[in-house]
């Protein structure tokens, strides 16, 4: 029921991911009214693979965390996070508010043993061919610890060992530049840190122009200067293709100029699309719970469902359950 669209994106969204993956099965989480009223827009009835769980609340998007998670114990998020626990569902995704997200989950979940803070990793591409770069903290943590930070580096590993099948994951800490004298002393105590781990192969400082060269498997960063990095990130992709096009619909000439270059750029709008990342990971809880963007739209909330999949398909939780605390502890 959150995000900015509630059901009119999450419903449809929801439709193609059953028709794109034959043996999922999801719950739609919410006001049953107002799911079945989506549904019959799309000529669609629930069924054994399309469930409606009823719920009577739901959590505004300007809501702060503890007032969702002290009154709204009936919310649509708090419904489907309990789903996780109990062991009725595998996954949990929402486009809702990422405060009200992160403390109901880690509240219902729990984290996992030698995880003190859960992190948000997503996904972001690379100049080198189909190479993704991983990166956390994206917000969950805004004054993270130097510990956190190797917490964060040994989860991402796993992560992307796990998903993307890099054999040794190269991780980085996101700093003001290469040298060790640079950064703030969170940032030269975290390098200390996972220097001296054993179980991560730490290749040193990144700056942020540095990020998208594809060197980087993980980047790890306190939840602060992870936000401003995504948001501007996202931005900047924005920037870029309104000016590519505006520059091609400036004249009869531009515009045929734009017709030869259509495949070129409809390849670049594709591959620098944030909507074909969307859906971050609340790493580091005892369930894995998916946060889309509140404004995604059909396209980019399927994606988010995709990436549940692929986690749970992987068995992400479980590999990591069992290997990280024997690697913290």
């Amino acid at each position: 029921m959150g995000g900015d669209h509630g059901p009119s994106v999450t419903v449809p969204a929801a439709l193609q991911a059953l028709l794109e993956h034959e043996v999922l099965q999801l719950i739609l989480v919410g006001d049953e009214a107002v799911l079945r009223t989506e549904l019959q827009k799309r000529q669609v009835q629930p069924s054994p693979r399309l469930v409606i769980q009823h719920a009577s609340q739901r959590v505004e998007m300007n809501e702060s965390p503890s007032q969702a998670l002290r009154s709204k114990k009936d919310s649509s998020m708090r419904v489907a996070i309990n789903l996780v626990k109990e062991g009725r569902a595998q996954a949990c995704v929402s486009a809702g508010n990422t405060g009200a997200l992160m403390a109901t989950a880690r509240f219902v979940l729990k984290t996992l043993p030698g995880i003190d803070r859960p992190a948000i990793i997503s996904t972001f591409p690379t100049l080198k061919g189909n190479k993704n770069m991983r990166m956390l903290d994206l917000g969950a943590n805004v004054d993270s610890t130097p510990e956190n930070l190797l917490q964060f580096a040994v989860m991402g590993s796993l992560l992307a060992s796990a998903v993307d099948g890099v054999e040794r994951p190269a991780v980085y800490l996101l700093n003001i530049g290469e040298e060790d004298i640079k950064g703030n002393e969170l940032v030269k105590s975290a390098a200390n840190l996972l220097a001296n781990s054993q179980v991560i192969h730490y290749a040193g400082f990144i700056e942020g122009d540095h990020l998208f060269k594809g060197d980087a498997d993980v980047v790890v960063c306190d939840g602060f200067v992870g936000n401003v990095a995504l948001k501007a990130s996202e931005g900047i992709a924005s920037f870029i293709l309104k000016l590519l096009k505006d520059a091609f619909n400036r004249n009869w000439l531009t515009r045929l100029a734009g017709l030869i270059t259509l495949p070129v750029l409809k390849s670049l709008a594709k591959r620098v699309d944030p909507d074909r990342y969307n859906g971050a990971s609340l790493l580091g809880l005892q369930g894995i719970v998916i946060k889309s963007h509140g404004s995604a739209k059909v396209e980019a909330f399927s994606h988010a469902i995709a990436e549940a999949i692929v986690e749970v398909d992987k068995n992400i939780l479980q590999t990591i359950s069992k290997q990280v605390e024997q690697l913290l502890n």
